[in-house]
């Protein structure tokens, strides 16, 4: 595997949320920073050394906005 997605979005209390795309890993962190180092440790403790781990980790920020009339 090349690379796995993160789906990271802003949580309402604060911070960010993220989830990876097709696989059963969430992870949550206050800043940016924090998250980055979350995000790699929560890969790498879903792929131990038998299961071929992505090269590449990719955060992609979702963000909604709503409009009023």
């Amino acid at each position: 595997m090349s690379e796995i997605i993160f789906e990271v979005q802003e949580a309402e209390e604060g911070g960010y949320c993220a989830r990876a795309l097709g696989y059963s890993i969430f992870t949550e962190a206050d800043t940016l920073d924090e998250l980055h180092k979350n995000v790699r440790e929560a890969t790498d403790c879903h792929f131990d050394e038998t299961m071929d781990a992505p090269k590449l980790i990719r955060l992609h920020f979702v963000r909604d906005e709503v409009l009023t009339r």
